[in-house]
């Protein structure tokens, strides 16, 4: 694999470092600046304004970004909007909590014209590519693997809020994002799956941030070598390149993927023009791609199957390490005592979702596990297609019944396994998934409870070969299968009996079933002059991921609901975090009230004193009190917006990082009216700590002038003022204006 240091341009179907063009005129090529202009409402082609064709969410995130537009005065769906049920499915948690999400959603679908997929049918992606999907067309989507590029439509995953805007009639608003060439060639060899390919590359280039942000358009000879689902396989993966979107060139294989799915007037050709200038380039030659294994706790820890099992004492090491680092010594954890007889054993196997679900994957496993049996020991292999045309067609093919005869189980359309909320191993176990991310927190780990779990993200072939080998950790490459090639056929009927289409026809009349555990946001203030801030959570791992902001898993009942959602934020990795933040709001809430600074807690009566020696026209009208946390790079994984949210409700009213994992949660941030302040001098030696005041004066002004930074001043125990200095970075108008607002909502009351 070759990351160029430089651009490159496509002549005559290779890439080269020779111009025959302009960089600016030859950009304007690729497949992603067609498809971006196209739906870029803006005059400048540099400043994006998008209108999406469709959006999607699923049922935990569809009830936050309704309840947002209907309070921003939404009337009806603008625009097809899929409400999909593949996340909160197990309606036993939690009492009738996620059933009565289900019920709202269908509701909400009736009532504005949506459409609404029901629990078990389909995940969401899955049901995006068999019934949404076009050629050139563009998604949004409320989840962050909202990845269509293998099937020509761009897709981008986003917080709830940049959903709301859509149903609001606003944009997307971006700068055009620079395009990366993903040149392939050569073919995988046999025991090779989409998930190898996919863990090559995030390897490749999550550290060095080589696609941050950036669109990723694979092209080359190498993309005609693979199916439509291989394709789709890498494709969704690509979200863990911390990438803003894909897109691929189409040929006749898709071609065939619609018209198996009875879309055909769908499909187009798309492939770049002659000459076309990419921002940056990786070549990838398939056949040298070998069966991967992404260690805990990224998928960017990867390595070779082989290169575990030669070198398994220094891995395991390695692992044990990172672990240190997201769980300090709060909880007792061992990796190596999972070696048997010199072989690593695994406790469980998870085929699932979005990523895994697939009909290919399914089928390549169960010719690695014919005639096979996985054993009655500890290890456990669980399988769930991604939807139920799949599920349909593996029952009949025979799929299914090779893998329930192994010793396999099947289950249903569901996203658990990938969040934490399916599938969790016991404690100390260590589980193989084709999944999406193997995230701390995700799997099931609960510091607090002295619990930790494992989870390393594998290829479906080499999951059923390790299952094969009834649990010790085994390629594909070993075992010299047969696979099948079964031809996938796909009834459109099980969707035409289950899911509730409106045909973009509302229904005003219908009445929007609520469960009490629905309800709405609470008030958020705007922004005051000048802003008292309190450092109440301080992290310095390298990336902080969405699910150490909020967990996933179990709390994901509690979505619809954001004051009870709230009291799990940094639950896994700052358990102070919520009782501190408390402290903060109720002094706010006494300002708001109309309290002097001089009659609040002791902390906020010497932290003024010494301010106002500097600022004397600082009082509590003018001057908001709110929390903040400290993250070195927050933000990275899912799309999530309770991760920004949460701590919203909880008084929050800013982050300080020294980057941003991800546009997405950068932009939860402002929709929610946080500041998403930058600190640039790294974090050590910071100017302020943990339990420390930061006075921010003239904030309002300085969004109002569109100023990019801010001075800043730490309020010491001692009486001293620390001037710093926080950036704030490029914020379009409507952004300022949801800041200055407090929130989403309150700008669009305004």
């Amino acid at each position: 694999m070759k990351l160029w240091d430089k651009g490159a341009y496509l002549i005559n179907g290779k890439l080269s470092e020779n111009a025959t063009v302009s960089e600016t005129d030859a950009a304007k090529k690729t497949i992603s600046y067609s498809i971006l202009q196209n739906h870029n409402t803006s005059d400048d082609s540099s400043k994006l304004k998008i209108k999406f064709d469709k959006i999607t969410s699923h049922d935990i995130t569809y009830v936050g970004i309704i309840q947002t537009a209907r309070a921003s005065g939404l009337k009806k769906f603008p625009l097809p909007y899929i409400l999909t049920n593949c996340h909160n499915s197990l309606c036993a948690v939690g009492g009738t909590i996620n059933d009565d999400d289900h019920m709202f959603g269908l509701t909400c679908a009736q009532k504005y014209g949506g459409i609404y997929v029901p629990p078990h049918q389909a995940v969401i992606h899955q049901f995006a590519r068999e019934m949404l999907c076009e050629c050139g067309a563009m998604i949004l989507g409320s989840d962050s693997h909202t990845r269509y590029g293998a099937l020509g439509t761009m897709a981008i995953g986003e917080g709830g809020g940049e959903l709301a805007k859509q149903l609001l009639g606003k944009t997307y608003d971006v700068n055009y994002p620079g395009v990366v060439a993903i040149y392939l060639t050569g073919a995988p060899i046999a025991g090779v799956g989409p998930q190898d390919v996919a863990l090559a590359i995030i390897k490749a280039v999550f550290d060095n941030g080589y696609v941050k942000n950036k669109v990723m358009e694979f092209i080359g000879p190498g993309v005609a070598n693979l199916s439509a689902d291989f394709r789709i396989g890498i494709d969704v993966m690509t979200t863990e390149t911390t990438c803003l979107s894909s897109i691929w060139s189409t040929d006749e294989k898709i071609e065939e993927w619609y018209e198996i799915h009875n879309r055909p007037q769908f499909y187009k050709k798309l492939e770049p023009q002659e000459g076309a200038y990419y921002d940056g380039a990786i070549e990838i030659d398939l056949s040298k791609i070998s069966p991967m294994i992404a260690m805990p706790f990224h998928p960017s820890c990867a390595y070779t199957i082989d290169e575990v099992n030669k070198n398994l004492m220094d891995i395991l090491d390695e692992t044990e390490k990172r672990t240190k680092v997201s769980f300090g010594d709060k909880v007792k954890f061992e990796l190596k005592n999972k070696i048997i007889d010199g072989k690593f054993y695994v406790d469980q196997g998870v085929i699932a979702g979005c990523a895994g679900g697939g009909f290919e994957n399914i089928c390549a496993a169960a010719d690695i596990l014919k005639g096979k049996d996985t054993g009655n020991g500890k290890f456990l292999l669980n399988i769930y297609p991604a939807s139920m045309p799949i599920y349909q067609e593996l029952m009949k093919n025979g799929a299914f019944s090779s893998l329930v005869s192994a010793g396999a189980i099947i289950k249903t359309a569901f996203c658990g396994p990938c969040f934490g909320a399916g599938d969790t191993p016991s404690n100390g176990a260590f589980s193989i998934r084709h999944s999406t991310r193997n995230f701390p927190n995700r799997e099931g780990s609960k510091i607090q409870n002295g619990q930790i779990s494992y989870v390393a993200l594998m290829d479906a072939r080499s999951i059923a070969s390790t299952a094969a080998n009834k649990g010790f950790l085994t390629p594909a490459t070993e075992y010299d299968s047969e696979f099948s090639g079964k031809k996938y056929f796909f009834d459109k009927g099980i969707y035409e009996k289950r899911v509730y289409d409106s045909k973009n026809v509302a229904n005003p009349e219908v009445e929007i079933q609520f469960g009490p555990n629905i309800k709405d946001w609470p008030e958020m203030q705007p922004l005051t002059e000048n802003l008292l801030l309190k450092i109440v959570s301080e992290i310095h791992d390298p990336v902080t991921t969405t699910d150490e902001l909020i967990p996933s898993g179990e709390t994901s009942s509690f979505r619809s609901n954001p004051l009870g959602l709230a009291e799990y934020t940094l639950s896994r990795k700052d358990p102070l975090y919520v009782g501190r933040a408390k402290e903060v709001r109720a002094e706010e809430e006494k300002r708001q009230s109309g309290v002097t600074f001089d009659k609040m807690s002791e902390e906020i009566v010497n932290s003024i004193k010494t301010i106002l020696q500097k600022f004397p026209s600082v009082t509590a009208k003018n001057t908001g009190i709110g929390s903040t946390i400290f993250a070195v790079k927050p933000g990275d994984g899912s799309a999530r917006e309770q991760a920004a949210s949460c701590q919203k409700v909880l008084g929050g009213w800013a982050n300080i990082a020294n980057e941003y994992a991800t546009k997405r949660y950068r932009s939860n941030l402002i929709n929610w009216g946080m500041l998403p302040f930058v600190y640039e001098d790294g974090d050590k030696n910071l100017p302020f700590e943990n339990g420390d005041y930061i006075f921010i004066p003239d904030i309002k002004k300085t969004i109002e002038e569109k100023l990019s930074a801010t001075k800043a001043y730490a309020v010491k125990p001692n009486g001293k003022l620390i001037e710093f200095e926080l950036s704030i970075g490029e914020l379009t108008d409507d952004e300022r204006k949801i800041i200055l607002a407090g929130c989403l909502i309150n700008f669009y009351k305004e």
